[in-house]
């Protein structure tokens, strides 16, 4: 088995959205008009090969962000809070053949959630099996969706998900899975905070876990101090779940990888696992 970072682009947020501030409707006001800017972050999506099938975690973003009418014309956060820079070659089914694969290849697409830059690349996955949550599914529908930040009006047309059924597992901190391999070393776990649905997946091998974490944290750091990203509704759902993963990461030595992080695909390489005192 084997996993895969794969960027797909990179993005610039403000820094109070990696490192919250304020409570309530502060919180997202300092997303949207604080002056600081982060670096370029990546845009990661992961490729898990097993021997029972390509898994793809995400799907990254798509060059069509720079398409007029992508985003609704006006929404305070893509006007103010948001640099995307994704060309087409830097889309996930160019990225896939440069590891030898196709997108075609790919057996099973999970998203952590449906932010545009997890689940730009849908398009390219109509012929398998794409994984969600269904509260995720139904908070990202319609006009709502859309003033939440979700661009489901460019979700393609036969965009019809499989619904993730958590149950008891007694997997530790992380009671409730859904097994994605006969194996059982590969499932997908609840992570909610960054939205209220979030999931995660987690890979299991003999010598270390991999968590694929999505928008948990922006980074290892962040995670690692309990900081709670500026978008997230819920803090004391995000703050629980922060603790979920460390608490996991004591029990088994854990490689923490964020999709924003810039040193998670070092990290994979070189097997780093999260520094948590047992």
């Amino acid at each position: 088995m084997k996993i895969h970072a794969i960027q797909t682009g990179t993005v610039q947020v403000k820094r109070h959205q990696q490192v919250g501030k304020g409570k309530g409707i502060m919180r997202l006001l300092n997303v949207l008009f604080g002056k600081e800017w982060s670096d370029p972050l990546p845009i990661y999506a992961w490729l898990i090969e097993h021997p029972e099938g390509l898994i793809l975690v995400d799907t990254g973003e798509t060059a069509q962000v720079h398409s007029p009418g992508y985003f609704i014309s006006g929404h305070p956060y893509f006007e103010y809070a948001v640099r995307l820079e994704v060309k087409p070659e830097d889309e996930i089914d160019q990225q896939l053949i440069k590891l030898g694969f196709t997108a075609k290849d790919v057996d099973t697409v999970v998203l952590t959630h449906l932010h545009t830059d997890h689940a730009g690349g849908l398009h390219h996955f109509a012929h398998c099996a794409i994984y969600a949550t269904n509260a995720e599914y139904e908070a990202a529908k319609g006009k709502l969706g859309l003033l939440n930040g979700y661009p489901s009006h460019r979700w393609p047309d036969w965009f019809n998900p499989t619904f993730i059924n958590l149950k008891d597992r007694g997997q530790g901190p992380f009671s409730e899975v859904e097994f994605l391999t006969k194996a059982t070393d590969v499932m997908i776990v609840p992570t909610p905070g960054h939205t209220a649905h979030h999931v995660s997946v987690l890979v299991v091998t003999d010598e270390v876990s991999y968590l694929l974490a999505g928008d948990t944290s922006y980074s290892q750091d962040l995670l690692l101090d309990g900081v709670v990203d500026g978008v997230s509704a819920n803090v004391d759902q995000a703050v629980a779940t922060l603790a979920a993963i460390k608490a996991y990461a004591r029990l088994h030595p854990t490689v923490y990888l964020p999709s924003h992080d810039p040193d998670a695909a070092a990290r994979l390489m070189q097997n780093s696992v999260l520094p948590v005192s047992p």
